[in-house]
């Protein structure tokens, strides 16, 4: 199975799947509304805003297995990460990233090693996946690297198409 193959909904509830954004560089991030992290929004939005022309996407993917940071309803998750953030990035409706329920796209994404080798279930919100143009999981970032740091940034360029 590919990356591109699980099926998915959008948080509008409309059936989505990331094969919707084959051919782009893409960002995948697990998201919280009410973590210490959720600043990283702003960052995630900025690369959105910067590179999507390019190529490039940020993907969103709610989720509330960490302390239960991500409790809201579809609709409450669009309406803070719009409200507050100016999100503009395609957002999913909520996943689990580890244990028994965990989502098909995320048992490919865990399966990937981060920068110090390190493979397995997600640490916390906001850890991303950068998936290049043909659908390789070729980088994992860590939840406290910050969306714009330069690895992530050198990394996004080194990956978008073209």
């Amino acid at each position: 199975m590919t990356i591109y193959e699980p099926s998915l909904r959008s948080l509008a509830g409309e059936p989505a799947s990331i094969g919707d954004y084959r051919g782009k560089a893409l960002l995948l991030v697990n998201v919280a509304s009410k973590c210490g992290l959720t600043p990283q929004y702003e960052g995630l939005e900025r690369l959105q805003t910067t590179y999507a022309d390019r190529g490039f996407s940020v993907l969103g993917f709610p989720c509330n297995q960490f302390g239960g940071q991500e409790p809201g309803t579809s609709e409450e998750i669009a309406t803070f990460c719009s409200t507050t953030y100016g999100v503009t990035f395609p957002m999913f409706e909520k996943v689990e990233v580890n244990g028994d329920g965990r989502h098909p796209v995320y048992e490919q994404l865990t399966a990937v090693a981060d920068a110090d080798g390190e493979a397995g279930d997600i640490q916390w919100n906001f850890e991303k996946f950068l998936v290049s143009p043909s659908g390789e999981i070729v980088h994992r970032f860590r939840p406290m690297v910050d969306p714009e740091a330069p690895e992530v940034v050198d990394a996004i360029e080194a990956s978008l198409p073209g």
